[in-house]
């Protein structure tokens, strides 16, 4: 798969179409997809949409290179976890192809970064190496052009300070822990701001509701809506809500749900279920993940977050085990 395949699927007006050429593509050239296709039985010359192609279980990116061909890593995402978890590990043959996805998507749904100062408050990530979504702010800060653009870890004080100064439109991206805790110390009228929370509690405080989360922020920094970005380690693109949790993609990715108990039952619109993603900008990966996320999706394709299952291990990954 040349070059040109990136330049398609960022530039045509139907992504959708060119979804059956990726798949073949992966089919041919990454040998655990391969197996997983073959163990399902499914012949690769019958798949001729999405709802016919496999997703493959997300577990697989924390036990297997999940790759096609062999190629030496530009970099390689890890998941955050604890030393009692594998985490996941996504092989990334061209940043390029990240950085493009992640900052055409930007401006699409909010124009060019170039346009804002660019705050990240994004602690814990910032203490673990090959975090893909400090990779995403990183190129993000340096490419607002900004002086005010950064990082912060624990100044609370400081960026409370640098926000109630700045007149410009800024963007605050941060994990959602480290955005309770600030909000809990300051209460602002940020209303040029642009607030992202990223998710991330993962045992850090008390689990809340999207309702009960976004309505404190909301009174605590004073903005109308609180925006939130749905991406993974395993993904090379982002969904973003612009208020309520509702979550649109960009042209190159789409999200499906399937049912918890029959993974292999797919629901296109009007449905809840387990989220699938097609994400075309894993070109060198595998473009068609199932998640742990349960969702809901609307007619529109716009999307839900609900939570996760209760269970991390899928039914399809019986399907490899010998």
């Amino acid at each position: 798969m040349n070059d040109s395949f990136a330049d398609r699927i960022f530039t045509t007006k139907d992504p959708e179409a060119l979804v059956p050429e990726l798949f073949r593509f992966q089919y041919l050239t990454n040998s655990l997809y391969r197996a997983y296709v073959d163990a399902l039985k499914i012949n690769p010359a019958d798949v001729q949409e999405i709802s016919q192609i496999p997703f493959l279980p997300i577990q697989f990116f924390k036990t297997h290179r999940v790759v096609c061909g062999e190629f030496e890593p530009q970099v390689v995402f890890e998941s955050s976890g604890t030393t009692q978890t594998l985490n996941s590990r996504h092989l990334v043959k061209d940043t390029g192809i990240y950085t493009r996805s992640f900052m055409e998507a930007f401006r699409q749904f909010y124009g060019p970064v170039e346009d804002f100062v660019v705050l990240g408050l994004l602690p814990s990530y910032l203490e673990r190496q090959n975090s893909s979504l400090v990779y995403m702010v990183q190129e993000m800060i340096q490419r607002s052009g900004k002086g005010e653009s950064g990082f912060y870890l624990y100044e609370h004080e400081k960026l409370a300070e640098t926000l109630q100064a700045l007149k410009q439109p800024v963007l605050l991206i941060g994990v959602t822990f480290a955005l309770l805790d600030f909000a809990e110390r300051y209460k602002l009228d940020l209303s040029n701001v642009i607030v992202m929370e990223t998710g991330g509690m993962k045992g850090r405080r008390e689990e809340w509701t999207r309702e009960e989360l976004h309505a404190y922020l909301k009174e605590r920094l004073g903005v109308q809506t609180i925006h939130a970005e749905y991406g993974m380690t395993e993904l090379l693109s982002q969904a973003y809500s612009k208020g309520e949790g509702i979550f649109r993609c960009p042209p190159w990715m789409k999200v499906l749900v399937r049912d918890e108990n029959d993974p292999f039952q797919l629901y296109s619109a009007n449905a809840s279920g387990v989220i699938n993603v097609v994400d075309m900008a894993n070109i060198h990966s595998c473009a068609f993940i199932a998640t742990d996320d349960i969702g809901r999706l609307h007619a529109d394709g716009s999307f839900e977050v609900l939570g996760r299952m209760d269970h991390s291990a899928l039914r399809g990954c019986s399907l490899m085990v010998n």
